[in-house]
This record gives C-alpha cells, sequence and structure tokens, in this order.
C-alpha cells in the first residue's frame, strides 16, 4: 500500500512539474528617453516560469547583471539609484487574464495582472503581452512603463535631465520544447 501511495504521489508531482516551462535566459531591458541622453540597459540572465495549466507567469533578474554601454553609468546604476547592493533582484508575479490555448498555434495578445518588485517596492501592474506559440515553443515578450517614483527610485537634481521619470521595460523569454516532446527550459529570443 505504501508503494502505491508513493507512486502516485510521484506520478502527480511530474505531471505538476510538467505544466510548468522555464526559461533560464529570459531578456530584460529597460530604455529612459530623456532630454540631454537617452539611456538603454540590458540583461540576457533573467529566469522566467510560466505555469500552462494556471496561466501564471514569473521574472526574476538581479540588478547587477543590467549591462550599460558606459561603464560609468553602470556604476551609478547599481550604486547610486537602484541599490543593488541592498536591493539585489527585481521580480514579476502575475496571472495571464485571457482564455488561452497554449497547447495551439498561434499569436496571443494578452494581459497579465500582478506584482512587480524593484527596489524594495512592491506594485500592482496591469500589463499587455504577446504569446506567440510555434510548434511548441512558446515565446512571450511585453513592453511596459515602470515611473521610477512608484518604487522609490530617486533622482539626484543634477541630473534631472539626463534620466527619465518614466522608463520602458521590455520582457522577452523563450520556452522550447526537448527533442522528446517535454519543455524544458531555453534562452530568450534576440531582438
Amino acid at each position: 500500500m505504501k508503494y502505491l501511495i508513493t507512486i502516485i504521489m510521484l506520478a502527480a508531482s511530474w505531471m505538476v512539474q510538467a505544466q510548468v516551462v522555464m526559461s533560464h535566459n529570459a531578456r530584460l531591458s529597460f530604455f529612459s528617453e530623456a532630454p540631454i541622453e537617452n539611456i538603454n540597459a540590458e540583461s540576457n540572465t533573467g529566469v522566467s516560469a510560466l505555469n500552462l495549466s494556471t496561466k501564471t507567469i514569473y521574472f526574476k533578474v538581479f540588478m547587477s547583471s543590467f549591462e550599460f554601454k558606459k561603464s560609468l553609468m553602470q556604476e551609478h546604476f547599481n550604486e547610486n539609484y537602484m541599490e543593488s547592493s541592498k536591493y539585489p533582484v527585481a521580480e514579476f508575479n502575475g496571472k495571464i487574464n485571457d482564455q488561452i490555448d497554449l497547447a495551439k498555434d498561434g499569436t496571443y495578445p494578452v494581459t497579465v495582472q500582478g506584482k512587480l518588485s524593484i527596489h524594495g517596492v512592491t506594485k500592482d501592474y496591469t500589463v499587455k503581452a504577446e504569446l506567440k506559440v510555434n510548434g511548441g515553443e512558446i515565446a512571450a515578450n511585453s513592453t511596459f512603463p515602470v515611473k521610477l517614483a512608484d518604487h522609490q527610485i530617486k533622482i539626484p537634481r543634477l541630473v534631472i535631465k539626463n534620466i527619465a521619470e518614466i522608463v520602458q521595460v521590455t520582457v522577452s523569454a523563450l520556452y522550447k520544447p526537448d527533442s522528446k516532446g517535454s519543455i524544458q527550459s531555453h534562452t530568450s529570443p534576440r531582438k
């Protein structure tokens, strides 16, 4: 009897795990358009999980993984604005509101509602996203605005014209089936 219960529990665990797809190289970027200088940074080391049965989605990125064209910008970003040693990660945990069939090929515009945590502050967000399903691969993409003041990110008056008060955040991840037809993690699409 114990043997049968163990087998049932393992099978149930496997079935639940099979419903979650991962990306270990999700791409996250942000763009700040300001009068003096535009700032763009990106990370290709984010992680993402998509639960196919509950339609929940999760993204996490280490703030220090964002790369800038100018090393001084990267230093100021981590030390002065994001305080990356104190608040090392940004996370989004949300749910797809729309009824879609992720087993069927197609492009699905969706709305995702969830919580974004940056700089130690968690806020509710509702964002538009697009999911593309093709041959078992699922690509997730979204661009949405983030107001720095909402996350208590302060811009010194001296550089107020260098940094926008609202930045555009872009996230993308690709989940790809392995040769056996099961889902595995894979790198995100590059633009």
